[in-house]
């Protein structure tokens, strides 16, 4: 059976020559019935004859014969016996070839310790280099045996006495919805013999239906499929059951001698004549074939000897160009192909199962596994205990739900019709369905309050790669559910307009029973920000001068940097620095010094790199003396909110102190937008004020913390809508925008309107985009590619307001391939808003 797929036809065949009595029969009579019995491939007939000259003459060379054709038949018990007989009394040697298949008795009857130590000595003495690099295979594969546990959940089970026959029966397949199965088997459950008549000499295709106890009694197909003169076997259905795939075989004296594949297709009157395929069969063998997928094609895998192979049969794949036509084979190569042999391939979802006797095994044959990641195969994975055995496995197939399926296996505990492992059964298996669920629960990271109204995304991460994505709205709760797959690593996003998104990762890999998993994602609320229109005076807050000088202060220099940055996220925007003098001194010398310091801070810009043009300095003087705002009030609890620190009010005031203070206030630096953005976004913390406009009538806003925000720092150089603000990361991407904020406007109900975001790469590394989202209601265009320092880029955006209901501001994500410091990814947002017009 390790060579032929047709043993059943060779069992229990009886020999005219073999009327003779035999204990009559001389010793050299009795050699060569046995003899004539092996070239005519009557294993059981030859092994009859050569114990009972073994009786007579004790001979070890004949307990050797005894032992090989046992192997051969698959008696491992047998098998053993006699080798054992044989090599415990080799004191000369001469047995020492067949040391490698005493060991392959002993792994294939369980005997795994005994095995190992077969294999190990024919190391020591063997002279056959092919066969001592398959026993060090043999070792590993028994000693992974002898740890092997049973795979969770799984329940394997004889087919039952209807579909299973002393004999062997092969290749069994499901048809869609599991109520009926295909299979290989004798048309009959009577021992199969040349007596019988012609029609018992064959393999046919049955099929069986599925009663309320199991398989009914199996029926053969017409001659359709099953054609007078051949062997039929493997059949293959493809996914909506309509067409089969199996094959049609010949034998030469029971030896295997032309094997090809054919199609039928089944209409309302069942299956059509069958046709020979076109392109795959050829002077070889060609055998197992299965549907299946690959680079988006439709293909079938098949089983092959053919020259220039890895070696003995293995597994191709030829394209399907139409109904029973076929591109060239192609080899799947050594990743999946060994020297040794690959059978019965199946095909499902992107997983390629397949049996081998060329890897470490349980057995002989043991099933396999290997995924399919759309370029190459995974080094295939043993399927483990239950699915295989001390025996051999083969024609493993599950369906399409993948909790069910069937396989045939030679293990003890089936019905044969010689020794316990003579012959293959048809098994069924199946695995507990496996449950998984996931909870989301947002929170306000710094209150631990729900917070309601998220974008939840639940992401399936394809190595590495974001791939299908699910989204949920919670829009009058903090919670949200999803069922998930089994085997599967995901990434999960939960974004609420004024927070950061937080993400989180999480796998469902290795279940053994139902599981709810429970995430909870605490988002940042990201800080207040004003928008500033084009030409609105902006004050930096610490920027002053000591009285009568034009020299920075070393405190201005934190808001410079600001600047700086401001000027970076903007490269196309050109300002003016306004500088006022305090109205003591003349006017014209007032409007000299504020020149010079206005000069002096554009210098200490151009110094880091800052184009000329793109900073105006302009000197004021004491021409516009400062009007007070509620956070100077707060700081001068001495003045009142809009006062004007005119000369003769500062001179009314009662001392000194209070009025340096206020010549201090006056003594400022001013910055508005003369060209490109016509508004841009700045967090309210940033700065001590925005002209005479008040930030925030709740509280005073602080001043930038000289901590936190050193000299050269490069904290501001992130937007505050990017996960990396205020984070302090240097060795990270930065991803700067014209503008984080795009108005749409008015936009009718059921329109669309669109927009763009242009960034450019202005760090030192590279930057990648790997995944752009938003709302259901935006499409979104943009190229997911590597950006090198410098570079800039486009993400386009087409809104569609058909589902919408009121104005609002939508939240775009950007994923960046690249992490911070603590390998979580960096996220950029920009946002676009539109006012929806009924």
């Amino acid at each position: 059976m390790n060579r032929f797929l047709f043993l059943a036809a060779l069992l229990c065949t009886s020999l005219a020559v073999a009327a003779q009595p035999l204990n009559k029969s001389t010793l050299a009579t009795k050699l060569k019935l046995a003899e004539q019995a092996v070239e005519e491939y009557n294993y059981y007939q030859a092994i009859d004859q050569y114990e009972q000259a073994y009786e007579e003459a004790k001979d070890y060379d004949i307990a050797i014969k005894i032992a090989e054709l046992n192997l051969e038949l698959r008696d491992y018990k047998g098998a053993s016996r006699w080798y054992t007989r044989a090599l415990r009394r080799d004191k000369e040697n001469k047995y020492d070839e067949y040391r490698f298949n005493y060991g392959r008795a002993l792994k294939m009857n369980g005997e795994y310790v005994e095995a190992i130590q077969a294999f190990e000595e024919y190391l020591k003495v063997g002279t056959d280099e092919k066969k001592k690099a398959m026993a060090e295979t043999e070792i590993l594969g028994a000693e992974m045996a002898r740890e092997a546990q049973d795979v969770e959940g799984l329940t394997i089970s004889n087919a039952g006495r209807k579909l299973n026959s002393s004999n062997s029966e092969y290749s069994p397949h499901l048809e869609p919805g599991n109520n009926k199965i295909y299979y290989a088997g004798p048309n009959n459950n009577e021992i199969m013999s040349p007596d019988n008549g012609d029609a018992a000499e064959y393999i046919m295709i049955l099929e069986a239906s599925k009663g309320e106890r199991g398989w009914e009694k199996p029926t053969e197909l017409g001659q359709e499929i099953n054609r007078p003169g051949f062997h039929t076997a493997n059949p293959a259905l493809s996914d909506d059951g309509s067409t089969m795939l199996f094959t049609r075989s010949t034998l030469e004296a029971n030896k295997l001698l032309t094997s090809q594949i054919y199609y039928t297709t089944q209409g309302s009157e069942g299956w059509s004549p069958a046709n020979e395929v076109t392109g795959v069969n050829g002077d070889y063998i060609a055998t197992h074939p299965a549907f299946g997928e690959l680079y988006g094609n439709s293909v079938m895998f098949f089983s092959a000897n053919m020259t220039g192979g890895e070696g003995g049969y293995d597994l191709y794949y030829a394209t399907r160009k139409s109904d029973g036509v076929y591109g060239d084979p192609v080899n799947l190569g050594p990743s999946i192909n060994t020297a040794a042999d690959e059978k019965t391939p199946h095909y499902r979802d992107g997983v390629l199962y397949f049996s081998s006797n060329g890897y470490p095994t349980l057995g002989g044959y043991d099933i396999f596994s290997s995924e399919w990641d759309g370029a190459k195969w995974s080094r295939p994975a043993n399927m483990g205990k239950g699915y295989n055995s001390s025996a051999d496995d083969l024609y493993f197939m599950i369906d399409n739900e993948g909790y069910t399926g069937v396989l045939t296996s030679n293990r003890e505990g089936g019905r044969s019709v010689k020794s316990r492992t003579c012959c293959d059964d048809v098994y069924n298996f199946s695995l507990k369905e496996i449950v998984a669920d996931l909870i989301v629960t947002v929170t306000d990271a710094e209150t631990g309050e729900p917070l309601n109204g998220a974008l939840i995304q639940l992401v399936q991460m394809l190595n590495d790669t974001p791939g299908e994505t699910a989204n949920r709205n919670a829009a009058d709760t903090n919670t949200a559910n999803f069922p998930l797959g089994l085997d599967l690593p995901y990434m999960l996003i939960a974004s609420v307009d004024n927070y950061k998104p937080d993400t989180a990762f999480f796998n469902t890999q290795g279940l053994l029973d139902n599981r709810t998993f429970n995430e909870t994602l605490s988002l940042d609320p990201l800080p207040k920000t004003v928008t500033i229109s084009r030409e609105e005076p902006i004050e930096l807050g610490n920027i002053y001068y000591d009285f009568n000088k034009a020299d920075i202060r070393p405190e201005a220099e934190p808001d410079l940097q600001f600047l700086y940055d401001l000027l970076q996220q903007y490269p196309n925007m050109v300002i003016e620095l306004g500088s006022h003098t305090d109205a003591r001194g003349r006017d014209a010398y007032n409007r000299t010094l504020a020149q010079s310091r206005a000069e002096s801070a554009r210098r200490w810009l151009t110094n880091k790199g800052v184009a000329r043009r793109r900073v105006v300095a302009k000197g004021y003087g004491e021409d516009q003396p400062k009007t007070v705002t509620a956070a100077n009030a707060a700081d001068n609890p001495f003045l009142a909110e809009g006062t004007v620190l005119t000369e003769d009010f500062i001179d009314a005031l009662p001392d000194e102190t209070q009025q340096e203070a206020a010549h201090q206030l006056n003594r400022r630096t001013e910055f508005k937008i003369l060209e490109g953005p016509t508004s841009i976004v700045i967090e309210e913390t940033k700065l001590i004020q925005i002209g005479n406009r008040k930030v925030d009538e709740s509280s005073t806003p602080a001043k930038p913390d000289k901590q936190t925000l050193p000299v050269g720092d490069d904290t501001l150089r992130f937007h505050p809508y990017s996960s990396l603000y205020k984070s302090g990361e240097t060795n990270v991407p930065v991803m700067r925008f014209e503008e984080r904020l795009q108005h749409l406007g008015a936009v009718k109900h059921g329109d669309k309107a669109e927009t763009s975001f242009t960034f450019t790469n202005a760090g030192k590394l590279p930057l990648t985009i790997e995944i752009v989202s938003a709302c259901d209601c935006t499409t979104l265009d943009y190229d997911a590619r590597t950006y090198q320092p410098g570079e800039t880029g486009t993400i386009h955006v087409v809104f569609d307001s058909t589902e919408k209901e009121e104005s609002e501001t939508i939240d775009v994500d950007i994923f960046l391939k690249e992490t911070n410091s603590k390998g979580y990814p960096i996220i950029e947002t920009v946002k676009y808003d539109y006012e929806l017009v009924k």
